[in-house]
């Protein structure tokens, strides 16, 4: 057999190779099934086969099934007759692995008789971080294979483990030095010349002693605290426990029936939405495909700070050295021994060995001559937020930069067009906004101005990727996308301590519907003085309304920061957070200087007025053009906010509960407390006018794109 995805080759010793060639990650598509299909056909027609290795070319074994399928019809079905083809032929057959070998891919090695791997191999089983269980076969082969104990601990886990590991728990037979696919023919050949027989995996039987009731308890429990809110730990659990007591037959129909049910879920699709969307943000409509990328070979940073420090760590984690220039000895100085204390914290936790410490140290150098900036291909200015010190800073770099290098402004909430304008060159300068710590969030903000060249936009895009970051393109307005929908969100919360509710009760109510952390101990986290001084200098951006955001100003009058001061909405003890009757006396006085009338409040208030001014900002932004896709929004708050990500984003999340009930929603808190901070974005009122949804929209703007 001779196919561009599948070969099938046969040697003289009867050993049979069935080689899949499907770049990049060989995934189990529909293309590579029908292959296998008809590869198996022709392996169960041959009578003088003695042993059949199924490999894979290329950077890695099948790397799982092809997960935009899932909003399809099932293929469960379609993966169970192929995998039980492969486990019932009647000679040995072999899986050689390398790479990383995930879901589907690890499935349909365990439907093979005998696994081998190559060193530094991983396998997992990821699929309830997707809102869904192994659908393939993994729970009831796994079980067979290494109890359910085991099972359970890589299913909700889901994170990879090693050959060692593998050998260790069962599923691994050999791990094979040099040339994997000569290894595993040898293998298979020698199991062949010894008589060894088949040795399928559904046809062993599962150990009950590692399903008693004590274990599966464990593992509940763990669904209940990792997967909080989250149905598909706990329908892994269901599936795998099932290996015990059906027949392979039996468990894998039961598997499929579980599996369909999961991908039904709110859950899934949100998990599901936001995997695509990921990768998605990459894409930029209006973005010629001749625009290249400018060389990456050097990097400087302006400000040796906290944030200054974090980025020079993602450069030099990405092999780019980095120069790091401040105006100060001192804070130079301590800004690079905290980036020596950051590396030599990743040691002491295992993240990091020695070596690597010190190459990645050998390529952070510290500067107090902004003309040491002159070579570097991109410079990143992190200073604190002030326009007229960043002016004053690109103006410099204009003189000092070499013509072609990107020029780049770390802003939270500043006008990129205005700190481009103070250069000759605003064609090279862009925003890139590392959130908090910036060696450790994945999302990045890349803001481009009205001048901002294809090119310098494809090399932001490109930088990101080096530094292993999430880009999400915005275009300039205050707060860009993720600050500026924080406003209302923070608003409310705000507010409603100054009505009588309590910090805790507002954070738990938030952190209990799925958020990271309550916003209230996110601003306690952060320094509440970093957002009083956000607002007095930017007051004009604020509706003029003297009862909102006064908590932030009551406690930072009060001398309360935050965690800095171990005092803010709470009381601190180290990290913990303790509820402090002084704090809420202080919200109390505020609110009676104020005339804010004292009121109570269920989860069901703070929820909805926190989260509908979030979304209703979401609809602005995908309105006016500040973000490309809703799909990008929910990424920003997925990855840079703590939004739950088996919710969607808030974008998802609003189609979630229904364009027409959010709509409603607003109005009704807008009749209670008036147009100024409850007025509908004009998108959403007229999505709901017209009956459409966000995919409507966005496809009928794509098209009228097209046409002009």
């Amino acid at each position: 057999m001779s196919d561009p995805i599948v070969r099938l080759e046969v040697d003289a010793t009867g050993v049979a190779t069935v080689r899949v060639n499907n770049p990049p990650v060989n995934t189990i598509d529909a293309k590579v099934r029908r292959a296998l299909f008809d590869a198996l056909a022709q392996l169960q027609a041959r009578d003088d086969l003695r042993a059949v290795v199924l490999a894979c070319d290329g950077s890695t074994f099948f790397s799982g099934a092809d997960i935009g399928e899932f909003s399809g019809p099932p293929k469960e079905e379609e993966y169970r007759t192929l995998f039980d083809g492969i486990e019932n032929l009647p000679c040995p057959v072999v899986a050689a692995m390398h790479g990383t070998v995930m879901g589907g891919g690890f499935e349909i090695a365990l439907a093979c008789h005998y696994r081998v791997a190559s060193p530094g191999t991983r396998f997992a089983l990821p699929e309830v971080t997707l809102g869904i269980i192994p659908g393939a076969g993994g729970t009831q082969r796994l079980p067979r294979l290494i109890g359910v104990e085991r099972t359970l601990e890589m299913v909700l886990s889901a994170k990879p483990v090693d050959t060692g590991t593998g050998q260790r728990y069962g599923f691994l037979d050999r791990v094979i030095e040099g040339d994997l696919l000569a290894g595993a023919v040898d293998y298979a050949r020698s199991l062949a010349d010894r008589g060894i027989e088949p040795r399928r995996t559904g046809r062993l039987a599962v150990d009950p002693a590692s399903a008693g009731a004590e274990i599966v308890a464990r593992f509940v429990e763990q669904a209940n605290t990792q997967y909080r809110n989250r149905r598909a730990a706990h329908t892994a659990i269901e599936a795998v426990r099932a290996a015990v007591r059906l027949p392979i037959d039996e468990g894998l129909v039961y598997e499929t029936k579980l599996v369909d049910e999961a991908k039904a879920t709110i859950e899934s699709k949100a998990l599901v939405h936001l995997f695509f969307a990921e990768r998605e943000t990459r894409k930029v409509p209006d973005i010629p495909a001749s625009a290249k990328a400018r060389p990456l070979g050097s990097g400087g940073i302006v400000g040796a700070g906290t944030m200054g420090g974090g980025i020079a760590i993602c450069f030099a984690n990405a092999g780019i050295p980095v120069t790091v220039l401040d105006g100060s000895r001192e804070a130079l100085e301590r800004g690079m021994a905290n980036v020596a204390k950051t590396y030599d914290s990743m040691v002491r936790r295992g993240r990091l060995a020695d070596d690597a410490r010190a190459r990645r140290m050998a390529l952070i150098t510290g500067t107090l001559d902004a003309g040491a900036l002159g070579e570097a291909d991109v410079v990143v200015e992190a200073v604190f937020e002030d326009l007229a010190l960043k002016k004053q800073i690109f103006a410099k770099l204009d003189e000092v930069v070499k013509p072609g290098a990107v020029l780049a402004t770390n802003t939270s909430t500043l006008d990129v067009n205005e700190i481009a304008a103070a250069t000759r060159r605003p064609h090279d300068v862009v925003g890139l906004h590392f959130f908090s710590p910036a060696n450790v969030m994945p999302l990045l903000e890349v803001v481009r101005t009205k001048d901002t060249s294809p090119e310098v936009i494809r090399t932001a895009l490109e930088l990101a990727k080096r530094l292993r970051k999430t880009p999400v393109l915005a275009r300039v307005c205050y707060g860009f996308i993720g600050n500026r929908m924080m406003e209302g969100y923070a608003r409310e919360a705000e507010r409603m301590v100054l009505e009588g509710a309590t910090p805790r009760q507002v954070d738990s109510a938030l952190e209990n519907w799925g958020m990271a952390m309550g916003i209230l101990a996110v601003f306690d986290l952060a320094g509440i003085d970093i957002g009083v001084n956000v607002h007095r200098a930017n007051a004009e951006k604020y509706p003029p309304d003297p009862t909102y955001y006064q908590a932030d100003f009551a406690l930072y009058d009060a001398g309360r920061l935050g965690q800095k001061t171990a005092k803010g909405y709470y009381r601190y003890e180290g990290r913990t957070r303790i509820d402090d009757p002084e704090a809420i006396e202080i919200l109390r006085a505020r609110a009676k200087a104020l005339g804010v009338a004292q009121s109570a409040h269920d989860d069901t208030e703070i929820l909805e007025r926190c989260l509908y001014p979030l979304m209703n900002e979401g609809f602005r932004i995908l309105g006016e053009g500040i973000a490309i896709r809703a799909s990008d929004i929910d990424v920003v708050w997925a990855a840079g906010y703590g939004f739950p990500r088996y919710r969607g984003g808030p974008m998802f999340h609003a189609q979630t509960i229904g364009l027409p009930s959010l709509l409603d929603g607003i109005r009704r808190y807008r009749d209670r407390f008036g147009p100024m901070h409850w007025e509908p974005a004009p998108l959403l009122e007229e999505l709901v006018a017209k009956g459409m949804t966000v995919a409507d929209w966005e496809r009928a703007k794509l098209a009228v794109q097209g046409v002009r």
